[in-house]
């Protein structure tokens, strides 16, 4: 857990989390915050199973999974490969527009463009091509007077995303199967601070949809966690435009380590689902493994 990445505080609640969980369902479990030593000290601790609470670079992106696989040792969540593509966003697009799951006009450009100039019409989102947790996303509006002033911390190219308007739907796959639909609702953007600040949005699950939006979300995050080749858990997000229907529904990503503190939106459609938070963490350790 922990780690370097932006998402560093998010990982330490999801391993302290899981920690206790998974005392009380009875393992034996040492946390490790992941530095430039977490070789080393993994060799050292000789775990029978890691649990991969890390989230954002390095930590999902394929480079840790590198490591536990060079180690030997089986963990929770995606392989190297799966974990790579969905980090990557653009490259997730397109694996998920190679087997006609929908998604929204996009392009690659440098930092210091965006900066400059409008290099989409207004509106449109900038945000990191390879981070998660809605970590510095920009929403440019359409009446703004000109070019988001990005901050020097944006990584030197970004992706530029349309803006669709509508609802946020998200559903998490579990295995091979979709547990439900979740609506996000909030006075604003879903950013960062209202994915992790209490009261920053609320949940309603299952979502209150009309059965073919409902089904949709359910098919297209089966269908994207197989062809990234996701395994354990993963959650796949949504935007819904209700005024065009089934057309309206587009995926934004894949997640393939979503937040688990007992009231994240994974664990909280567990729950719905009859599966407990510790049953959860449990699953997930007995489904650690290599070689994926």
């Amino acid at each position: 857990m922990g780690g370097p990445s932006a998402e560093r505080e998010v990982s330490l609640m999801t391993g302290r989390d899981c920690a206790a969980a998974l005392r009380d369902e009875g393992y034996d479990v040492v946390t490790v915050d992941a530095g430039a030593d977490l070789s080393a000290r993994l060799q050292d601790i000789k775990p029978d199973v890691i649990f991969n609470a890390l989230h954002g670079r390095w930590g999902e992106d394929g480079c840790v999974q590198g490591l536990f696989e060079w180690l030997g040792l089986p963990y929770t969540h995606s392989g190297v490969l799966a974990s790579a593509l969905a980090m990557d966003k653009q490259r997730c697009k397109a694996a998920f527009e190679s087997v006609g799951l929908p998604v929204v006009e996009s392009v690659i450009v440098d930092a210091e463009r965006v900066r400059r100039e409008h290099v989409m019409v207004p509106p449109y989102v900038v945000k990191p091509n390879s981070e998660g947790s809605s970590v510095g996303i920009y929403l440019v509006h359409e009446a703004a007077n000109g070019p988001p002033q990005l901050a020097d911390t944006m990584p030197e190219t970004v992706m530029v995303e349309r803006f669709v308007a509508g609802r946020e739907l998200t559903t998490t796959v579990m295995g091979d199967r979709a547990l439900t639909v979740t609506d996000i609702l909030t006075e604003g953007w879903y950013d960062y601070d209202a994915k992790y600040t209490e009261g920053g949005s609320r949940h309603v699950v299952p979502a209150d949809l009309p059965k073919e939006i409902f089904d949709a979300c359910m098919d297209y995050a089966e269908r994207a966690h197989r062809v990234l080749g996701c395994r354990g858990m993963s959650r796949t997000d949504f935007r819904w435009d209700e005024a065009k229907g089934l057309d309206g529904l587009i995926l934004l990503e894949t997640n393939t380590q979503p937040g688990m503190a007992p009231t994240s939106l994974s664990p909280e459609q567990a729950e719905k689902c009859g599966i407990s938070f510790g049953a959860l963490c449990r699953w997930m350790v007995e489904d650690a493994s290599c070689g994926k």
